[in-house]
């Protein structure tokens, strides 16, 4: 069920993708009236903010069954990269959420008057890496939003920066607002035994130790830099919670695989009829 999608099997989503899709992913990557962050708040990663985006646009409709009418939420939205995308797309209403206040004020202000059914709200949780001094311990977090409310959830990058116990919490909180039959849409380090190999010939990028436990960290000094998790255990954790793999996960080249069309691992979760 997880293994690598072979070329044949690229070949044949690639052929599959609805050319309006296309048109419009393009359309979105070279508009230049859809606005940039200024440089002070690019902390959410380097590249062509609007390219990044639409190509993430892609893969929520392609590999994650995202439609219009569907009602989103993100979680980690930053700076909008996303979600401004996602204006050109969706029909209904998005929610976008982050530890990172000026990131939430400059989506707030720029996006919301703009587009009103796309909120932003900021939510104070402690991150080592991008919210030091939050007054809310990860593994104390509740997301303010009702449960079955969200047919979509978006985590890009997320539990990349996050350790086990607020890993737990969140796919515990996942669970609760996904809709049944609501999909997750994540980026994310697995590790399985072919990207362990990677680790171990210090091919992968980042260069995550192989430590016994649950997590790889490419930097224990400062843990929520990069961490990867054992594939075994990340999926078993949301299977507990009633989020299973909706389809084989498409394997990212962080680890040295040549086969692969993105840089982090995607995975695609479902939530059942019955936890």
């Amino acid at each position: 069920m997880n293994a690598l999608l072979p070329t044949p099997q690229l070949a044949v989503l690639r052929r599959q993708t609805d050319p309006r899709l296309e048109w419009l992913c393009a359309q979105i990557a070279r508009n230049r009236f859809l606005p940039v962050p200024p440089p002070e708040l690019h902390f959410i990663g380097d590249g062509d903010f609007r390219a990044i985006g639409a190509e993430f646009l892609r893969h929520f409709v392609r590999l994650g069954g995202l439609r219009p009418d569907h009602k989103v939420l993100e979680i980690g939205c930053g700076v909008g990269r996303m979600a401004l995308p996602l204006t050109q797309y969706l029909d209904s209403s998005y929610d976008g959420i982050d530890i990172v206040l000026d990131g939430i004020r400059w989506c707030a202000s720029t996006i919301t008057p703009a587009y009103p059914e796309f909120r932003f709200h900021h939510l104070d949780v402690a991150n080592g890496l991008y919210n030091p001094d939050g007054r809310i311990e990860g593994e104390a977090a509740t997301l303010p939003f009702k449960a079955a409310s969200y047919d979509f959830v978006i985590l890009t990058s997320v539990i990349t920066h996050l350790r086990t116990a607020d890993t737990e919490r969140y796919a515990a909180e996942i669970a609760r607002v996904l809709k049944p039959g609501g999909r997750c849409f994540l980026s994310l380090f697995l590790a399985d035994a072919t990207a362990r190999a990677g680790i171990a010939k210090g091919t992968a990028r980042p260069p995550f130790r192989d430590l016994p436990g649950v997590e790889l960290l490419a930097d224990p000094e400062h843990p929520n830099a990069a961490v990867a998790y054992d594939e075994e255990f990340l999926l078993g954790r949301f299977a507990a919670h009633g989020l299973r793999t909706a389809r084989p996960v498409m394997r990212g080249h962080w680890s040295g695989q040549r086969e692969a069309e993105n840089f982090q691992d995607l995975l695609v979760l479902e939530k059942g009829s019955v936890p």
